[in-house]
C-alpha cells in the first residue's frame, strides 16, 4: 500500500474525507524534510489558504499522519514513520535547522537490546541530537 493510499485508509478509518487541502498538505510534507508552519503555508500558498493548512494540520497531528519536532520554544512538522522512512534529527539551537540521519544497524540493535533489558517490547523509538551546527560553528569563530 502507497502513501497516499495509507492516508485515505486513515482518514477515512476516521470518518474524515479526503479533501483537496488534505492531499495537498500532505502531499508538500511527502516531498520535503521537516518544515515550520509557516515554511509549509507558503508551500501550498498557490492552492490553498492558511487557515485550511492549519486545520488539516491540527486534524493530521490528531490522528498521527504527521508529528512535531521540537525545537526549544519552536517546532517543525513531518510525517511520522507511517508515510516515511525511519529516521532520526540533529536540531540546531542556533538556527533551528533540523538535519535527518538514519541509524546505523549497530546502534538500532543497542536500542533494541536496551529495550529488552529493561522488559520493554519496543514498538518504535525517536533519537534527537541538539547542538550547534557546522554552519553556525563557523560564524561564531570568525
Amino acid at each position: 500500500m502507497d502513501t497516499v493510499q495509507k492516508l485515505t485508509k486513515r482518514l477515512k478509518d476516521a470518518g474524515y474525507s479526503v479533501t483537496k487541502p488534505r492531499k495537498t498538505v500532505f502531499s508538500a510534507l511527502t516531498d520535503s524534510e521537516a518544515v515550520s508552519m509557516a515554511q509549509l503555508v507558503k508551500m501550498v500558498a498557490d492552492d490553498i489558504d492558511r487557515t485550511s493548512v492549519y486545520r488539516t494540520v491540527d486534524l493530521f497531528e490528531k490522528l498521527g499522519i504527521i508529528h512535531r519536532i521540537h525545537i526549544g520554544w519552536k517546532y517543525k512538522i513531518e510525517l511520522s514513520e507511517q508515510y516515511s522512512h525511519h529516521h532520526h534529527h540533529a536540531a540546531c539551537t542556533q538556527c533551528g535547522s533540523i538535519s535527518s540521519f538514519e541509524e546505523d544497524q549497530d546502534l538500532e540493535a543497542d536500542i533494541h537490546a536496551l529495550a529488552e533489558k529493561l522488559g520493554y517490547t519496543l514498538e518504535g523509538h525517536t533519537l534527537e541530537l541538539r547542538g550547534v551546527c557546522g554552519r553556525c560553528s563557523d560564524n561564531v569563530a570568525q
